[in-house]
């Protein structure tokens, strides 16, 4: 495998295997939660934690991730990350009540929230900036592709085998991808990673934990709620006084100070309002075809899935246009085809053939596509080896908490709007329809909102990523030494 295969290929084809599982699992579950609630007796309350505690659990490490990576090496920490993840989704399949689900599946978050900032520091490490527009990608297919496959993979696996699958997909996969880390992937430390910031520890864990909590609940509950408000005050507090702490840290577990960077802040802010949006359309819709068009959650997962094809078709394209185009013009591209096809959304009914929704999302595929490859290689253009870590923990925290803001924000919109429209949810109603069409605006209008910040990115503060090869690898070791702008 090695003998014929670049390095660069080889820790992207592994980071592949745990980014894929990362977020595959964030979806898959979804379907089956009516069936685990039935397995356990559990009440809606509780088994929300099956989803919840998950994301609460990446919400802790992702930050814990790139100290780790510097200070024990990117490949010890990264097949730890594998083989925590690995084991606990091996646990969840033997679960015996639902405590010990909800434990396990805290488990898998602490592998999961240390896979993919682990992995994808390895690969912007491992590629020079001419060509990490190819590694971009690479990227881009398990990140779209896992979350379009969850609803199909467990849709099936819940109807057709059994709910245990769900998770124990996951189990090969890992195994496979622990044995070719092991065996090929060369370890990195940086020479001084400092001391762990446990002040920052403390403050990002609480103050993240605080606010998903309070996001996630506001879902069912509405942001009205108390414990939405108690929460929610909470975790701003603390994450106001992380962000106070940090700066006055010299040592920092993530560095506020990166987004000092012009180009890697404003990458962040399409990133965060972009994700919010995409999130929020792809929560709400296959919502809308369970609940009022009645489709089990296998024909509503093969409705969805056009999506990562579109992605993949666009993958390639985009990285090739990407030097002689620039990143600007490109996210404006994506964003304004992912907005119109956000929109188009809010005309389907009961009615609307499902190849059109299908064809739909095939063009949302191709915008987000066009719009992530630019991102994932604009990014980290100006950041310098020694901080990619600590930038990758933060990219990858922003791009967490966008997608839990964007499926708190249409959920309880939706739940308003069927109130005010007088609709039940599953009625199918034209009230319903009615509810679920302005749902619709709402995540369209979020996603909508990201293109006025592509204004911020500008093509030449990204040229290290857009020199073509020839002339950029006699500078690639002066570019990859630059200091943080």
């Amino acid at each position: 495998m090695a003998k014929g295969l670049e390095y660069k290929w080889i820790v992207a084809i592994v980071a592949v295997f745990g980014l894929f599982m990362e977020l595959l699992d964030a979806t898959i579950v979804n379907v089956a939660i009516p069936t685990l609630q039935q397995e356990f007796e559990a009440r809606t309350t509780t088994i929300e934690w099956v989803v919840t505690g998950y994301l609460l659990s990446l919400a802790v490490f992702i930050p814990v991730s790139g100290w780790a990576g510097d200070r024990f090496g990117t490949k010890k920490t990264f097949i730890f990350a594998l083989a925590v993840f690995t084991g606990a989704s091996l646990a969840c399949a033997f679960a015996w009540n639902i405590g010990s689900l909800i434990v396990f599946r805290l488990l898998q978050g602490v592998g999961g929230g240390m896979l993919t900032p682990v992995g994808t520091t390895m690969v912007f490490r491992a590629f020079p900036p001419s060509e990490r527009s190819k590694a971009s990608g690479v990227m881009v297919i398990p990140t779209t592709v896992a979350p379009a496959s969850g609803p199909v993979l467990g849709g099936f696996l819940v109807e057709h085998v059994s709910w245990e699958w769900i998770f124990l997909v996951n189990v090969p996969v890992g195994l496979l991808g622990l044995v070719v880390s092991a065996r090929w992937l060369k370890e990195h430390k940086e020479g001084d990673p400092g001391t762990f910031d446990v002040p920052g520890f403390l403050l990002a864990a609480t103050g993240m934990g605080s606010l998903l909590y309070a996001l996630a609940e506001a879902g069912s509950y509405g942001f009205d709620d108390s414990r939405v408000i108690l929460f929610g005050t909470l975790g701003l507090v603390l994450l106001a006084a992380f962000v106070v702490v940090e700066l006055r840290t010299k040592e920092p577990m993530i560095d506020i100070r990166l987004l000092a960077n012009r180009l890697f802040a404003a990458s962040n802010g399409v990133q965060f309002v972009a994700m919010t949006g995409f999130s929020a359309s792809l929560f709400i819709l296959p919502i809308f075809l369970q609940a009022e068009r009645h489709l089990d959650a296998f024909e509503s997962g093969l409705a969805t899935f056009p999506m990562a094809l579109g992605v993949m078709t666009a993958a390639q394209p985009t990285a090739r246009i990407y030097p002689r185009v620039g990143p600007r013009r490109l996210m404006l591209l994506g964003v304004t085809v992912s907005s119109v096809v956000g929109f188009a959304f809010a005309w389907m009914d009961l009615d609307t053939n499902l190849w059109i929704v299908r064809l739909l999302m095939y063009i949302r595929g191709l915008g987000f596509g066009v719009m992530l490859i630019p991102l994932q290689a604009a990014t980290f253009a100006t950041i310098s080896p020694q901080m990619t870590g600590r930038a990758s923990s933060l990219f990858s925290s922003g791009r967490m908490v966008a997608q839990s803001l964007g499926v708190a924000i249409v959920a309880t919109a939706l739940t308003t709007l069927l109130s005010n429209h007088d609709a039940i949810q599953g009625s199918a109603t034209p009230a319903a329809v009615d509810a679920y069409q302005e749902a619709f605006i709402v995540a369209g209008v979020m996603t909508l909102l990201a293109l006025p910040v592509t204004f911020f990115i500008r093509d030449r503060d990204a040229a290290a990523s857009m020199a073509p090869a020839a002339v950029a690898g006699a500078e690639e070791a002066e570019q990859a030494a630059a200091p943080v702008h």
